[in-house]
């Protein structure tokens, strides 16, 4: 062999080791980087998990918390605060009765004849308006001027099937979804604006007074007889249909929940006990948080960039603002450590909250063999064009890890509550029933999440018990809620009614 072809094949040799050492360091860099992604993965895993041990240490604290807030003002995380509303609807209501809801962007008008007994919810009317951005920061007269001419408007298109009777004043229920310091059952000082809103001079102000000056600048003749935010509509409106329901719950963007409350175990009451002896307790659980609960570094790294740090700590780890939030979050930081999306961090994926709650459920859900619908979503909302099957599968399970620990924790809290009002057993000769009032679009369409919190809250209860208890969903119970209050806590209700 000459000397040329020699050399050749020496060089052919040297190339095709130095592609083979290539081809293993790459694949050894890609096992590694697959290692360091399914490191961080099994810890985040671990650090979410919620073992029924833990679950019932987070419904103990939440009780606990419950009896500390009911005892004294800003003597718990939970505010408890007291509703005025202590007559929920029977079925007995009768007569005309309106319902206003403003709680965002948009605001729902609601008329309804109630029937009484035998004709329940005879007919019922709404409509939905939008309010200009300007109003949301401009003035409060300006604001409930919009609001208040909006109102009139419904009211002269008031059609047959309505009738209010001869002498009567209209009444309105006001849902007002804004944190208020209520000081009766039909006035409240708003303490700020959320959700877009700031009106500085509406701030401290009764929005009852302001709506109510509103209307009579419309001429529009109109009594608010109950202000109520949307937790407790939703209680009342799943009580007219059932008269065992105690609790509500709303799992949307936020999260609440509301709950009856025996009048004398309320130590920060200091009025006449209500004939009733009962009062609806609103108890912003939003804010809860104890020791107990599973929070990780995604958590609070997710709370100091936000708008409140240190506050609704458990609004954070599970309603439907934040879940998909928290997903981007530990995929972010895969990219970084791991490049699981290759050797750069995809742009899109470090704009905070842009993989939203319902796109996170969608993935959840994909059951095509290929996970195609995980694969459309990446590329369509993170920009990630090609994604393997193992990482769409990863992507999957960083999405059930968050939902199942929102949900049972959603589930610990409801726990708590029965805890706290003695449903958590069933006593001797008692045939009890006690129903929760779900609302919100997160417990409505995230279908993995609402499974899960019922198959937690039975594991948390036992069989016995869980038999007792049930969940029912209460589609627009707030606004329909809002009318029926109106009417429960009517001024034309005799007094042995109220």
């Amino acid at each position: 062999m000459g000397k040329v072809a020699v050399g050749s094949a020496v060089l052919c040799a040297a190339t095709a080791c130095a592609v083979a050492a290539l081809i293993v360091r790459h694949r050894m860099r890609n096992s590694g980087r697959w290692a360091r992604a399914m490191a961080i993965l099994k810890e985040f895993e671990e650090k979410c998990a919620t073992s029924t041990s833990k679950l019932r240490q987070v419904a103990d604290a939440m009780a606990v918390e419950m009896h500390a807030g009911l005892a004294s003002e800003g003597g718990s995380k939970l505010k408890m605060l007291i509703s005025y509303v202590d007559n929920l609807p029977t079925g007995d209501e009768k007569g005309l009765f309106y319902a206003l809801d403003l709680g965002g962007t948009n605001f729902r008008v609601l008329r309804v004849q109630l029937g009484g007994r035998e004709g329940r919810v005879a007919k019922q009317e709404f409509t939905e308006v939008s309010i200009p951005p300007h109003l949301m920061t401009g003035t409060s007269d300006a604001l409930f001027d919009y609001i208040a001419a909006e109102l009139a408007k419904f009211v002269a298109m008031e059609g047959e099937g309505f009738h209010l009777s001869v002498g009567r004043q209209r009444e309105l229920g006001f849902t007002f979804s804004f944190p208020v310091r209520q000081t009766s059952i039909s006035s409240g000082t708003l303490i700020k604006w959320t959700k877009g809103f700031s009106i500085e001079d509406a701030v401290g102000e009764d929005v009852v007074a302001e709506l109510t000056r509103a209307m009579e600048r419309q001429r529009l003749d109109m009594r608010v007889s109950a202000l109520v935010n949307d937790t407790i509509g939703t209680l009342a409106g799943g009580r007219y249909h059932d008269n065992d329901v105690l609790i509500a719950v709303i799992l949307g963007t936020g999260t609440n929940a509301a709950y009856v409350e025996r009048a004398h175990a309320i130590p920060k009451w200091h009025g006449l006990l209500p004939k009733s002896g009962e009062m609806v307790i609103n108890m912003e659980w939003g804010n809860f948080r104890s020791s107990h609960l599973p929070v990780t570094e995604y958590d609070q790294a997710l709370d100091s960039d936000s708008l409140n740090p240190g506050e609704q700590i458990f609004e954070k780890m599970l309603s439907g603002m934040y879940l998909g939030e928290i997903v981007r979050r530990v995929l972010c930081r895969m990219a970084e450590e791991a490049a699981f999306f290759g050797d750069t961090v995809p742009p899109k994926l470090q704009v905070p909250f842009v993989l939203r709650t319902p796109e996170m459920s969608a993935m959840h859900r994909d059951s095509s063999p290929d996970l195609k619908v995980v694969g459309t979503k990446m590329k369509d909302i993170l920009g990630i064009s090609s994604t393997s099957l193992k990482i769409r599968k990863v992507v999957v399970e960083i999405c059930n890890i968050v939902s199942t620990r929102g949900a049972r924790l959603a589930a610990a809290g409801i726990y708590g509550i029965l805890k706290k009002v003695g449903r958590d057993v069933v006593r001797d000769g008692e045939k009890q029933r006690t129903v929760v009032a779900m609302d919100g679009g997160l417990f409505e369409h995230y279908s993995e999440y609402s499974t899960c919190l019922q198959s937690t809250l039975r594991e948390l209860l036992g069989e016995v018990v869980a038999d007792t208890v049930a969940i029912e969903h209460a589609n627009d119970g707030s606004g329909i809620g809002a009318a029926l209050l109106a009417a429960s806590h009517s001024q034309y209700l005799k007094p042995d009614e109220s």
